[in-house]
This record gives C-alpha cells, structure tokens and sequence, in this order.
C-alpha cells in the first residue's frame, strides 16, 4: 500500500513520505522539470512567430495566400509561385506548429499537475488564447485586412492581435516558471494595484505600437505626407502618441517596479525587476534610433522583439511577486 499524501502548496509536486514515495516524489519532480523546460522552448518558438508576423507585415506578405484561409489560393496544398506567397504559408504553417504545441503542452499540465493549480491555470489560458489568435488571423485575411489596408479597423484589429499575443506569451511563461516553483497565491491590495498598473500600461504601449509599426509599414516615414481618412489619420498621428505613452509609462515602470519588489522581496523578483528596468531603458533607446532611422524593416523587428522580451520580465517579476513561492 503507498503511503498516504502530505499536504503541499498550490503549484508543488506532491509529497510522498517513506518506502516507494521516494521513487514517487523522484518521478512527479521530473515530470515537472520536463514540462517546465518545454513550456520554455514553446515560450521561445512562440516569440519568434510573432517576429515572423512582423515580416509578413513588412514585406506586405499578408495576402499572400489571397481571400482564402485556412487554405492558400483555395488550396490544400500549394506550391509557392510568389516570395509573399511563400513568406504568408510559411506563417501559417508556424503558427499552426504553435497552437499544436500548446495543445500538447496542455495534455503535459493535465498529466503533471493537479486540477486548480497555478500551472494548468495559465495552460488553459495559453490554450484559450491561442485559439483567438487564430481567429483574428483568419479574420485579418478573410476581411482583406492585409497588405496595403489603411481602414480604422485594420488598425484596431492589429492592436487587438498585439494584445491577445501578450496573453498568451504571459500564460506560457507562467506556466512555465510555476511548473519547478512551488507557489500560493497571495494578493496583497497595493502589491496588486502596482502590478496591474505597471502591466496595463505595457499593454497600452504594445497596442499604440502594433498600430505605429502599420502605420510604418503603410506609409513609411520617409515618404509619408498624405492623410487619405480616419485610418490613415490614426495611423500618422500614432507616431507621436506611441512614444508619448510610451516614455510615460516607462517612467511610471522606474517607480512601481522598485516599490513592488521592496514589498514583495524574493530571490526570483529581484532578478525579474532588474531585468525589466534594464530593457526598459535598452527599449527606449531603440524607439529613438528607430525613430532616426526612419522605422526600418529589421529595427522594426528588433524593436517589437525586446519590447517582448521586456513584457515577458514584468509578467514574471509579477507573477513571483504575487505567488508566493
């Protein structure tokens, strides 16, 4: 008969206690670092699908495939004929590698942790995520919301894609710091209000930033002039609001983030919120060279990659500071 089950937290493995617990405890610890190193790697494909978005954007790739989704030019199976054809399948063919990862990865959180735990929590979030990113994928095609569209609505949408991405990156990266973190959730009133604040306003900044880089991309900087209606407009006028909001709300990160790692402490807040302070300033530096340049395609690129990188820190500087490890 195994030995009954010791209380643990939310988020830690079991605990057995003598004879064949130890195999026990041996096994479910494993299994939890197994997942965690591929909740990880799904962090880091996923990233670089939404930097591949970027390319399909400014190479204006996006109609690539035509009116058509989920297949290209009507088709199942297509051999490419254009370079935009080829970069927009491409695409398709990696975010949908993507949504089948996080599938997996949910099977992984099923069969290593229990029901109301921090990590499945997060999984089925990525997982409901996911699924909405393709639907905004498909609509963006299916609406002809591609290539050279200038409407208000492309505008909204791509901000709506951009915050929808940081969801669902948020979800995967605490699922995978919680799978090898033994966790509880603790929720502090002002701890909560500072890192809602700090993370709002990141998400404020990335919406402001998905519609500048279209505007970019529409209308490159150097030879943009025309205004041709309400999309346009907002299009142009975003390159003056993006790093307006943008330098506020970094401003505001200098001050929460100190504070809330005093209130919080911890080993793993600490290194998070030094990270997010030193990207913070690397990505400000950038929107001015970006700006100088005249919004390249591949700073455009690099840009949008640390400004993922710098949402990935606070959403973990913010999760070990609200779960109590």
């Amino acid at each position: 008969m195994p030995d009954s089950l010791a209380a643990a937290p939310l988020g830690a493995p079991p605990v057995l206690h003598s004879g064949d617990g130890a195999h026990a405890i041996s096994v479910t610890q494993a299994g939890s670092s197994n997942f965690g190193r591929y909740a990880w790697g799904v962090l880091a494909y996923t990233i670089l699908v939404v930097l591949f978005g970027a390319v399909v954007r400014i190479t204006g790739s996006g109609a690539g495939c035509g009116q058509h989704w989920p297949t290209c030019q009507g088709q199942i199976v297509l051999l490419p004929k254009r370079m935009e054809t080829a970069i927009e399948l491409s695409h398709r063919a990696t975010s949908a590698l993507c949504l089948v990862l996080v599938v997996a990865l949910s099977i992984g959180a099923v069969r290593c942790f229990r029901p109301g735990e921090v990590v499945r929590t997060a999984v089925w979030f990525a997982l409901g995520t996911v699924a909405v990113e393709a639907l905004i994928g498909a609509s963006l095609v299916l609406f002809r919301l591609v290539g050279h569209n200038d409407s208000l609505a492309r505008a909204l949408v791509m901000g709506a894609h951009l915050v929808s991405t940081c969801f669902l990156t948020a979800a995967i990266a605490v699922a995978a710091w919680a799978a090898t973190h033994p966790v509880s959730i603790r929720l502090p009133g002002a701890l909560v209000l500072m890192l809602a604040t700090a993370l709002l306003g990141l998400l404020l900044v990335s919406m402001t930033g998905a519609i500048t880089a279209l505007g970019d991309t529409v209308y490159p900087p150097s030879v943009s002039g025309a205004t041709l209606g309400a999309g346009a407009l907002l299009l142009e006028r975003m390159r003056a609001v993006h790093p307006i909001l943008a330098m506020l709300v970094g401003f505001l990160l200098v001050i929460l983030v100190p504070a809330a790692a005093r209130r919080a402490q911890g080993k793993d807040t600490l290194t998070f919120g030094r990270a997010s302070l030193a990207l913070v300033f690397f990505q400000a530096s950038l929107g001015v060279l970006n700006i100088w340049l005249k919004a390249p395609g591949w700073m455009q690129v690099f840009h949008l990659a640390i400004a993922m990188f710098l949402w990935t820190a606070m959403v973990l500087f913010s999760a070990s500071a609200a779960l109590k490890a």
